[in-house]
């Protein structure tokens, strides 16, 4: 029987049962959904292509990494308190900037103010890092950092969108989006990009940073939480339902699948996926099981901190993504930092308290996280971003020329840090100026930054695109360079 607009059936005898459409758009807000952001990117737009010359699919030269781990930190970390030490600060405490009037995003420009916290060398690289992140210190040998970062905008919400989409403005797509939509999943029973933000709130902006924009949707993150609650919102029914019953809702959409095939012809997206939707069930345990950790043992939960009160929560997120990108998921995104006004890390009154504060939340379980890579083997295929939007400024934020305790934003020049991926280790590229206040060597765009990652996962940033509105759209917009000095 085939299908048309006026009158369907569902196979059992009656009439004006629910449209195929209509169907997946009722189980597209529970399981049905979930399921569909997984297994439609299973081969990916660009994957779909065949693979030439060996090299995986969807990728245009052999990758250094298969999955990402991102950190993002919303706030503002300051680089001249945790990572980029400067000497001729110290000696400049308490006096005022030298030559032009100096930039700021609240316009009040205090003292020079040298780093709130003493600095020390770590490891055989001899690397400087701040008391903020003492274990992070303990394996500065593994990270890669890059102290020369411009972002185009000292506004947060600006800032971020383009940290994580590559424009300042809403409506594009995140690199996890990106990511998927070329490489496709690694995983049919669990999402193929996964966000998980702070619990104590989304920051302003919310899920827009891992939202697809014009990308497919099934290109979006899925946003996991950890903690009190399901892990994913929908996830189960809100009210149990037997097996016989799930397995009975999943031949009807099947059924309603090859119906429409046949009314559409071969080339409809779903031709080859008509069998997935059975793995849709799985979900139902593959995540509830990637994110028991009780399955660990009491040595990884020390490593990471689970039982540490000022970290334990960030460490059982960071479990999670190893987890999850053990079992498939190639992108995962930690978020660390809260809604703005609340626990975030933009210090304008108090670097100690503010920055001291959110670093015992992260530093144990950062470095637990890469030491557990490395021992488990996924260290050198997995790539780790450890980034922000923007530093902040080497003079305090007061007015009339004080020494206060707070920093303002600091677009000009700022530190990140990666890992893994084929890249040097204990390894520093570009440099702020001697107060670490502009990049003054070898200067890094948001572009330049996405462009060598998507290098370093296979792909040409110029060559992975999508038409929107007649224009030809890329992550690294019309910009953007590799930085290769960056890989071993």
């Amino acid at each position: 029987m085939s299908i048309d607009s006026n009158a369907r059936s569902c196979g059992c005898g009656r009439r004006d049962a629910p449209s195929r459409r209509g169907f997946l758009a009722q189980f597209g807000t529970g399981l049905g959904g979930i399921a569909l952001a997984s297994l439609l990117t299973r081969d990916g737009a660009l994957a779909a292509e065949a693979a030439t010359g060996g090299l995986p699919r969807g990728c245009h030269h052999m990758p250094r990494a298969r999955r990402v781990i991102q950190i993002f930190l919303p706030g503002g970390v300051s680089h001249i308190d945790s990572m980029d030490y400067k000497p001729e600060l110290e000696r400049s405490h308490g006096k005022a900037l030298k030559g032009d009037q100096p930039e700021a995003f609240f316009k009040n420009v205090g003292l020079l103010h040298k780093s709130h916290f003493p600095f020390k060398q770590y490891g055989q690289s001899g690397e400087w890092i701040s008391s903020m992140f003492p274990r992070i210190g303990g394996v500065v040998d593994e990270l890669t950092f890059i102290r020369s970062m411009v972002a185009e905008s000292g506004n947060h919400i600006p800032a971020i969108y383009q940290s994580n989409t590559g424009f300042r403005t809403i409506g594009f797509p995140s690199l996890g989006s990106w990511l998927s939509y070329g490489l496709g999943s690694m995983a049919d029973s669990l999402p193929t990009f996964v966000a998980m933000p702070d619990p104590r709130g989304l920051y302003a902006g919310g899920t827009n940073y891992w939202a697809s924009g014009f990308l497919p949707a099934e290109h979006q993150g899925v946003s996991l939480r950890m903690g009190g609650g399901t892990i994913v919102s929908d996830l189960k029914s809100a009210t149990p339902v037997d097996a016989r019953t799930e397995r009975a809702r999943l031949e009807l959409l099947q059924e309603m699948n090859r119906r429409h095939l046949e009314a559409h012809g071969s080339a409809d997206a779903l031709a080859a996926r008509l069998h997935s939707y059975e793995l849709a069930a799985r979900m139902q345990t593959t995540v509830p099981e990637a994110a028991n950790l009780d399955a660990e043992s009491k040595e990884t939960r020390e490593l990471y901190g689970v039982d540490d009160p000022d970290c334990a929560e960030f460490a059982r997120r960071a479990i999670l993504a190893r987890r999850l990108i053990e079992r498939g998921v190639r992108f995962v995104q930690l978020w660390s930092g809260g809604e703005v006004g609340g626990p975030i890390w933009d210090a304008h009154d108090n670097v100690p308290g503010n920055q001291g504060g959110e670093a015992k939340r992260i530093d144990r379980p950062v470095a637990g996280l890469i030491k557990d890579l490395r021992r488990r083997g996924l260290f050198d295929d997995t790539l780790l971003m450890f980034n922000t939007e923007f530093g902040r400024t080497p003079f305090a934020q007061a007015a009339n020329g004080q020494l206060g305790t707070g920093r303002d934003h600091n677009q000009t020049g700022f530190t990140v840090f990666l890992a893994g991926a084929g890249l040097k280790r204990g390894y520093s590229y570009g440099a702020t100026d001697e107060l670490g206040y502009k990049a003054a060597v070898n200067p890094v765009s948001v572009y330049d930054f996405h462009a060598t990652i998507l290098y370093l996962l296979g792909i040409d940033h110029e060559r992975l695109a999508f038409y929107h509105n007649g224009t030809r759209r890329r992550l690294t917009n019309v910009s953007g360079r590799v930085i290769h000095d960056l890989i071993a």
